[in-house]
């Protein structure tokens, strides 16, 4: 069995990679896993551009924050033959918000995934139970290492018990005489105290130093060394400060002679000989919040006796015996049990012989053996990738709630601000016309189908927006500051053809006379430009609010012959530009594409002519075909596009050509009745909680706004109108959908 391991990986000094190292060699050496090869292989992550000389088996590199990499990886193991893919999660080690960038890897994998688990958090930001949530769901197999993970995991994250496999962290089949390792330190007359791992102020070092003092009033030949290299996270954040710190605490309490800092990052077998040189090893850690902790397993391993705060890992794997626990910086506390432990040699024997018993369980061969057994029963037979069923597709409760809470935010008495930075309103960059337009239509839809008061009263501001920017000739203005200076005389035809799609709509769709006398009258000042329009998505969006008028005054003659004549041109744009392997109106796919599909859906309901249709249809088909595969959406991404016979743009996806994919589902459905394009409808939707190309959701739960998109570098963090308008318009349009759907 090919096995897939992803994680970090030494050179690189940190502790998951020694785990991801000593796992690949246990799977790969374990004499009852005859089906693991030596073709396995190591997928590494690497930090802030580091380059490390790794190994023969590291097959690939992953960049932390360079989402690409993981898509290429992802690629990769898929085509390299592998048979399953180890996991090692831990929060930090992976790009993006909440270590999101490794979803769309996951996500893309052919084959079955385990993945361990190294943190599970207690009380998690909403995006990182997010992102552990949807880990989980995708790997067959979620492996832990205490109890209380398997706790967490079903009643803090929603884990089905079945998928979750408790495996202790592993240990080296390291042993040492204990009397001639003190021999070879120099150490045959010291009472050794030892705390290792990578140096932090979560470590609480402090606590047994101050514990000290006390101590070695009866026992002088007390040493206590504090062995590892400060965190390089820690390096990068604060330099040396917390060891210099330590040292200072060491001078000014005396005990210089006491206490060694020896500032290395040692190999497993320097590591078991101090291990197996110690007397007593310390973990002092100041909070419980520590699901997973390798050098404790480290310790018993090699047969310590263990004294410990009482973080969940130490109190579960201390229990009976094992070890003694002391409250978080008790240094008083701690003294007393050196003092007793010292003066009791047999005691603290026992803890040791304790230890060692525990310790011979988890050697490193035992725990591989155990991941092999995992491998071999998530693998047996043909693995197929869960779909989404016809339950998760069609259930409302899925959805957040509808609110327009980040809406009114942005939303003042002139109209709707066009941006955000971050969460708040950004009145540096005012309003635009195509924002308070999609504003209209939004708060239309929203109090035709929920009778929302705040979209009742949103409607009017921005259709007095509209009506402010709207010159004599029909034409808009689309850009306004925010002390009230237009900032342009005419907007472009894409703005001119939004605010003709919500006029459009709102005629066609409220029972307000007041609305509708004013929205008639800008709609037909606007009507004499709409034939002079040359581009194809202002001629598209125009279309859109012709069919919607067309529903209050279908007899409309005047009206009927500019929406063919409209309908003519993208048909003569379509035959023009499309072949036997490009069915679209132009020789890319470029931004909004949805709309041009749904302009021609529009015009084949409302003339019912097959030409119409086909082009219709033909250019849905196509645009599928491009972006709606593996069960999400993958939106053009617009820092390209795709030019025909060339490669398509995946990033930067942008929350408007996601509305305008469920917008043409819908229609296609009410034109053909064909329940797959609800379907699909609801595929698209579900690109804003993340089934997209990153497994990120652009939905914000705490605005209710939506992120503005994402690039390779991760989610946008603004929430501006554009991207929040789009969202709630899919919803309300999914919402639509949901309601066909149980009737059909």
């Amino acid at each position: 069995m090919k096995t897939a391991f992803i994680g970090t990986y030494p050179p690189r000094e940190c502790g998951i990679g020694t785990f991801t190292n000593d796992l690949y060699n246990a799977m790969r050496t374990n004499p009852s896993s005859h089906t693991i090869d030596d073709d396995s292989y190591i997928i590494a992550i690497s930090d802030h551009n580091k380059t490390y000389d790794y190994g023969d088996e590291v097959k690939f590199t992953i960049r932390q924050e360079h989402q690409r990499d993981y898509l290429n990886a992802a690629d990769f193991i898929n085509i390299s033959g592998a048979d399953v893919c180890v996991l090692q999660h831990e929060f930090g080690i992976f790009g993006g918000e909440d270590g999101a960038h490794i979803l769309p890897l996951l996500q893309r994998l052919n084959i079955p995934v385990i993945v361990t688990l190294h943190t599970v958090l207690k009380t998690p930001s909403f995006g990182q139970k997010s992102v552990m949530q949807r880990i989980c769901n995708i790997a067959r197999k979620v492996v832990v290492m205490s109890h209380k993970a398997v706790d967490f995991l079903t009643t803090i994250y929603d884990l089905g018990e079945a998928k979750i496999e408790l495996i202790e962290h592993g240990v080296p089949d390291i042993q040492f005489d204990q009397k001639k390792i003190k021999k070879e330190f120099n150490l045959e007359d010291k009472k050794l105290l030892l705390t290792f791992g990578l140096l932090g102020r979560s470590k609480g070092i402090e606590t047994v130093i101050k514990a000290l003092p006390k101590a070695i009033e009866d026992h002088p030949e007390v040493l206590y060394i504090v062995l590892g290299k400060t965190h390089p996270n820690v390096v990068r954040e604060s330099g040396e400060e917390y060891r210099h710190y330590l040292r200072s605490l060491v001078s000014e309490l005396n005990l210089e002679n006491h206490v060694i800092f020896v500032n290395e990052y040692v190999n497993q077998q320097e590591l078991f000989k101090y291990l197996s040189a110690c007397d007593i090893y310390i973990t002092p850690y100041i909070n419980e919040a520590q699901i997973t902790s390798g050098t404790l397993t480290y310790a018993a391993g090699a047969g310590a006796a263990i004294l410990s705060t009482p973080y969940w890992h130490a109190a579960e794997l201390l229990a009976e015996g094992k070890g003694k626990l002391f409250d978080f910086r008790d240094s008083d506390g701690l003294s007393v049990i050196l003092e007793n432990l010292l003066n009791n040699p047999q005691e603290l024997k026992k803890l040791r012989k304790q230890a060692q018993e525990y310790g011979r369980n988890i050697t490193w061969p035992k725990i591989g053996e155990k991941y092999v057994e995992t491998a071999k029963e998530i693998s047996v037979g043909k693995y197929y990738k869960k779909s989404i069923t016809e339950k998760d597709r069609f259930n409302p409760q899925i959805l957040p709630p509808f609110s327009l809470s980040h809406i009114k935010q942005l939303s003042d008495n002139t109209g709707i601000l066009q941006h955000s930075k971050f969460g708040v309103p950004n009145l540096k960059e005012g309003y635009c016309l195509d924002d308070n337009a999609r504003g209209l239509l939004m708060a239309t839809m929203a109090y035709n189908q929920k009778k929302d008061e705040l979209a009742k009263y949103l409607s009017p501001i921005y259709l007095s927006y509209m009506h402010y920017m709207q010159n004599d000739d029909g034409t808009f203005r689309n850009f306004l500051s925010f002390d009230r200076r237009f900032l342009d005389e005419v907007g472009s035809e894409d703005s001119f053809g939004r605010a003709a799609w919500a006029l459009g709509y709102l005629l066609g769709n409220t029972n307000s006379n007041a609305y509708y006398k004013t929205a008639e009258m800008m709609f037909y000042q606007a009507s004499q430009n709409f034939e002079k329009l040359q581009s194809i998505r202002g001629i598209a969006n125009t279309m859109v609010g012709i069919s919607h008028y067309l529903k209050s005054r279908p007899s409309d003659e005047t009206m009927l012959n500019i929406l063919r004549n409209l309908t003519n041109r993208l048909v003569q744009h379509y035959e023009e530009n499309s072949a036997t392997d490009w069915q679209w109106f132009e020789p890319l796919l470029a931004y909004d594409n949805g709309m041009l599909p749904l302009a021609m859906l529009h015009a084949a309901e409302i003339f019912g002519e097959d030409r119409i249709r086909k082009v219709a249809l033909e250019s849905l088909d196509f645009l599928t075909k491009n972006t709606l595969t593996n069960d999400y959406l993958s939106v053009i991404g617009n820092k390209n596009w795709y030019h025909k016979g060339g490669e398509r743009s995946v990033f930067a996806q942008q929350p408007v050509d996601a509305m305008a994919m469920t917008l043409m589902y819908y229609q296609a459905f009410r034109l053909t009745q064909n329940k797959e394009y609800l379907e699909k409808l609801f595929t698209s939707f579900m690109w804003f909680l993340g089934k997209n190309e990153i497994n990120a959701s652009l939905y914000d739960f705490e605005t209710k706004g939506c992120y503005d998109g994402f690039d390779q570098e991760g989610v946008n963090q603004n929430l501006g109108a554009e991207s929040s308008l789009a969202y709630l318009i899919s919803h309300l349009v999914t919402l639509q959908a949901f309601e066909k759907y149980e009737k059909h």
